[in-house]
């Protein structure tokens, strides 16, 4: 196990900087991803460490070593691709342990390594297999196997699990997740899949334009993420974002109006705020299960409706303007649209009209310019209600009365 540290690494390709003044300190026996979009630079982090690629500035520590500018054979890591790259010719014991092999090892003791790795990754039975033989899974076991047999101080994993059906990726989560624990060793893993990055690791490094945004546990990144762009890329569907200007009394947008406290706000009446709530803190406006922190009632239209078996995630219109049908990555960031989730037993359909609510408590604000956040959950103003075009939050709320959580 080592303990991984950049201090101000930075890598540039004539003008082009692919790693931003990147600082990171994964401790030993962490679980770390390094998650972000095509092209944020993760892929480019994970090369600097492994050392296939120099960083123009900054130093890279494992351990206790500065492992900046040696060679990848002596950082003590192991390295698991996106492409499998098995040697076709050989058979699965002569793949795990090619580079025991090069390394002269006596047999004995490739043996034991050989053995210890494919009882870990579940391959006994295997060994005497050619690759065309094995599913993509094994395959990949495989590859992880070869990484093991080497005893690392690091594990670096570049989206092994890409090329891997939907099924298949989850029952590799597990294993991963079940390699870990046995090993109790450090792993830097490198996906744009958030649910990866969600269930195994222990804490996400966020990742944009090769400068890092947030590194967290995965939790603290959904629910407190530092900027507008953390917001957006954690969670799926992702967040839905209304830009608008502080008042005195909370937020004005030009489709509703939210009142809440705003003194201990490091912003200011009159500056440009963008509200931000997830799809699954969007109530119908008669719900019994409506939060007891409830918003005022906000009309809008449904537009498209999208049935995912667990919930339905219904596409809402704010004004007269007309829907157009978005993809679930697309409507968050319309100005007139709002991405609703509700229970499968929902009688909603399309075109209804309808009024609903945001649970204040889980509403974000961020710095409209910077991105930044300002505070995740509002308070209400005390005796006081909020407002939604020209009606008072008191006044629906009697026009509201009855009904059942749709």
């Amino acid at each position: 196990m080592a303990r991984v540290q950049l201090d101000n690494v930075t890598k540039r390709y004539e003008d082009i900087v692919a790693v931003d003044e990147m600082d990171l300190d994964i401790r030993d026996g962490e679980f770390v991803c390094l998650v972000g979009p095509s092209g944020c630079g993760k892929s480019t982090t994970m090369e600097t460490i492994a050392g296939l690629t120099k960083p123009t500035e900054g130093t890279i520590t494992i351990g206790d070593t500065d492992v900046t500018r040696l060679p990848p054979k002596d950082r003590g890591v192991a390295m698991v691709f996106q492409n499998i790259a098995l040697f076709p010719h050989m058979d699965v014991y002569d793949n795990i342990s090619f580079g025991l092999r090069l390394r002269k090892f006596d047999k004995e003791e490739i043996d034991r390594r050989v053995d210890h790795a494919s009882d870990i990754v579940q391959l006994e039975g295997m060994l005497d297999r050619m690759p065309d033989e094995l599913s993509g899974g094994q395959q990949q076991r495989v590859a992880i196997a070869r990484a093991i047999v080497r005893e690392p101080d690091v594990f670096l994993m570049d989206e092994p699990l890409a090329n891997l059906d939907a099924k298949l990726r989850v029952h590799m989560r597990t294993e991963l997740q079940r390699l870990h624990k046995q090993l109790d060793t450090t792993i830097i893993y490198v996906t744009h899949d958030q649910a990866e990055a969600m269930t195994m690791s222990d804490r996400i490094a966020v990742i944009n334009a090769g400068e890092l945004q947030q590194i967290d546990p995965p939790l603290v990144c959904y629910n407190e993420p530092a900027n507008r762009f953390v917001a957006g890329f954690i969670g799926s569907p992702s967040m839905n974002f209304v830009d608008g200007e502080l008042t005195e009394d909370g937020l004005e947008t030009d489709h509703f109006d939210l009142e809440f406290d705003v003194d201990g706000l490091d912003v200011a009446p009159g500056e440009a705020v963008t509200m931000g709530v997830r799809p699954e803190d969007i109530y119908p406006g008669r719900s019994e299960d409506s939060p007891a922190s409830a918003s005022a009632v906000i009309d809008a239209t449904t537009d498209v409706l999208e049935p995912m078996g667990d919930e339905i995630f219904v596409y809402l219109t704010l004004d007269d303007s007309g829907g157009q049908m978005m993809t679930s990555g697309e409507a968050s960031a319309a100005s007139n649209q709002l991405l609703m989730s509700v229970d499968p037993d929902s009688a909603i359909e399309e075109d209804d009209q309808v009024s609903v609510v945001l649970d204040r408590s889980k509403i974000h604000l961020f710095e409209t310019e910077s991105g930044e956040a300002i505070t995740h959950g509002l308070t209400q103003l005390s005796g006081r209600a909020d407002v939604s075009g020209s009606e008072t939050a008191s006044t629906r709320a009697g026009a509201d009365s009855g009904g059942s959580h749709e």
